[in-house]
């Protein structure tokens, strides 16, 4: 008897905020799948309720990953399909999947991606601010290693695209005051949601700012090229 082909792997971009910004593919692909791997089953839950998309859900976190990425890869070696989502945007930027998806590729497992929304691209294209080009850090580290890392990026001459929860922005407007005081920045907050915002300036002015923003959310933000200034544009 032949050997059963393995599965496939979907990886799904997911809404960022608006439920409606996901693509007739990925509904498709959900919608066919034998399983469906996320980040949390009651944020993904909503989602395919929306979609009215029953199927079984297994979760994949940075506390499981290691010890679930086995499990999915055998049940997808033994013929099933499934689809790897994050809880918002497209899975592996700065959300877990990447263990699974290098054993995916180290066993020949077919990994397809099933492009969509990301907060990061969604930012850029709001900022006005330079994306031929740039550099993204994710997430900065919350102690060790964070004042490094703001020195080397004080030093970038590419526009810097930086995540950042609702409760470190104060401290990272306040840092990037320090180490880059000049430069422009673009902070988008709860981007594609009914309260989405988005304010530019240089830190210490969006530090004034703050006290009269909504704060809670999840965070974008968009520094400036070294030595670039907006009227660096002209035209053609």
């Amino acid at each position: 008897m032949a050997e059963k082909e393995s599965g496939k792997i979907y990886v799904v971009a997911t809404p960022i905020g608006n439920l409606q910004d996901i693509t007739f593919r990925a509904v498709e692909v959900l919608n066919n799948v034998d399983f469906i791997v996320c980040e949390d089953t009651r944020v993904s839950g909503i989602l395919l309720s929306h979609y009215g998309i029953e199927k079984k859900l297994k979760v994949l976190n940075a506390r499981n990953e290691s010890r679930t990425t086995d499990e999915i890869i055998e049940e997808v070696k033994s013929g099933k399909d499934c689809a790897l989502i994050s809880d918002a945007g497209t899975p592996l930027i700065s959300d877990p999947g990447s263990r699974l998806i290098n054993k995916a590729v180290a066993e020949d497992i077919n990994v397809a991606p099933v492009p969509g929304p990301s907060a990061l691209t969604a930012a850029l294209s709001v900022s006005g601010l330079p994306s031929s080009s740039f550099v993204f850090d994710g997430f900065l580290p919350q102690k060790k290693g964070r004042q490094k890392k703001l020195e080397q990026l004080s030093r970038e001459s590419r526009t810097i695209v930086l995540y950042e929860s609702t409760y470190r922005i104060e401290k990272l407007l306040k840092e990037l005051s320090v180490y880059m005081p000049e430069r422009t920045v673009v902070v988008c907050r709860e981007l594609t949601k009914k309260f989405e915002d988005v304010w530019r300036g240089k830190p210490s002015e969006l530090l004034e700012e703050l006290p009269s923003k909504n704060t809670k959310g999840e965070f974008v933000v968009i520094i400036s090229p070294l030595e670039w200034t907006d009227h660096d544009y002209s035209e053609s």
